[in-house]
């Protein structure tokens, strides 16, 4: 897709980091990535300063206190009302086999290159050149941000850390990391529906034929917000009473989301897509084997099923990595649907939040303290 307007700006490295433009997630949608040899863009981006993404002072505010408070709260009156059979889950997790545990981590961080390759591709499609190492890096801290503060901020920061570490700014890029989760919720949904449908193959129970329905819902809903953006998107932006500042920044926007694929590249993208998400599945079935409890019989379909959902409730915007709702979603799965006690289902889903939570804040820590990009001195060269 070529640019709707061709009138030069300065490149994105050049442009001043004070003003205060962007304080939610929302609010830095419209931001702008270039790319190549001698980029280019379509006017001044929306900029964000070093102040307002700093994450001690993220951590500090009160909806951050109060979206990891509250869950927390919630989290320990379960475990007060439940106190008799959830004492036993220390011990159950002390008894997890370490070499499966040690594998399962592995598997997941497995993950992580994959999507850094991933996104590279896409940046590639918007004509900056990214290494997949530099990529990579850049996104593993953004997920140290997502699981430290709320309303995937880490998305944000994900972009931000490009443009301050590159030639790019924001509206392409946040463009490519839209399309991003756009492939991941029809993996999601899709591989969820198939491995629910064979695991439950013998007869859905209510709870999962609900989960069916919101999982259809979710693809059609994609399918056609993407053709109503792609076809109509600017139409519509036109007719409606817009500066035509927020038209530019929506024009390039749209240009990060589609030409970031083409028709050839969907297959590399949704097989890489695929590869990523078989490591959670695969990590939560690891895990299970690591537990080995006698009376769980979960199956890798069922440990596919359990895993997405999983996923899919970290989309939740109201606390960091969806703290409280993943935990309640994934047990509530466990028993509900496939029969697993309490205290064997809270033990899965702690030991895995363990690997995909804490070991990322851990981490993730020390390579923000040790990484150049927080600073802007990690220039990225053109792959």
């Amino acid at each position: 897709m070529t640019n709707r307007d061709d009138r030069p700006i300065a490149d994105g490295r050049s442009q001043p980091l004070a003003s205060p433009a962007m304080t939610t997630t929302a609010s830095a949608l419209p931001g702008a990535t270039t790319g190549g040899p001698a980029p280019t863009s379509n006017g001044p981006d929306p900029d964000v300063s070093p102040e307002q993404l700093s994450l001690a002072r993220r951590l500090r505010q009160p909806r951050t206190i109060v979206s990891i408070a509250v869950p927390l709260a919630i989290i320990v009156i379960f475990v007060l009302l439940n106190q008799e059979q959830l004492g036993r889950v220390p011990g159950l997790i002390l008894r997890a086999n370490p070499p499966l545990a040690v594998l399962a981590f592995l598997v997941f961080y497995t993950g992580f290159p994959l999507r850094g390759y991933r996104w590279a591709r896409l940046l590639r499609g918007t004509g900056l050149r990214v290494g997949t190492r530099d990529a990579t890096e850049i996104l593993f801290l953004s997920w140290l941000v997502n699981c430290i503060v709320p309303a995937k901020l880490g998305d944000v920061y994900r972009a931000w850390l490009l443009k301050i570490n590159s030639t790019a700014s924001l509206s392409r890029t946040f463009g490519t990391v839209f399309i991003e989760r756009i492939f991941d919720l029809f993996a999601i949904a899709i591989l969820g529906l198939a491995a629910g449908w064979w695991s439950f193959r013998d007869g859905l129970p209510p709870p999962i034929q609900a989960v069916f329905i919101v999982g259809l819902i979710v693809v059609g809903g994609l399918g056609v917000g993407l053709f109503t953006m792609r076809n109509f998107g600017r139409q519509i932006f036109t007719a409606l009473p817009l500066p035509a500042r927020l038209l530019e920044l929506y024009d390039r926007f749209e240009e990060g989301v589609f030409g970031a694929i083409g028709l050839r590249a969907i297959p590399l993208l949704g097989t890489v897509t695929v590869a990523i998400w078989a490591t959670e599945s695969l990590r939560l079935f690891i895990v299970v084997q690591a537990l080995a409890f006698p009376d769980v019989q979960l199956g890798l379909s069922g440990a596919v099923f359990v895993a997405l959902i999983g996923s899919l409730l970290t989309a939740v915007p109201l606390s960091p990595a969806g703290l409280g709702f993943v935990e309640a979603g994934v047990v509530g799965v466990l028993t509900v649907a496939y029969g697993v006690p309490l205290p064997e289902a809270t033990a899965i889903a702690l030991l895995d939040r363990v690997i995909s939570v804490f070991s990322i804040i851990v981490l993730g820590s020390i390579a923000y303290m040790i990484s150049a990009k927080p600073r802007g001195a990690g220039a990225i060269v053109p792959a």
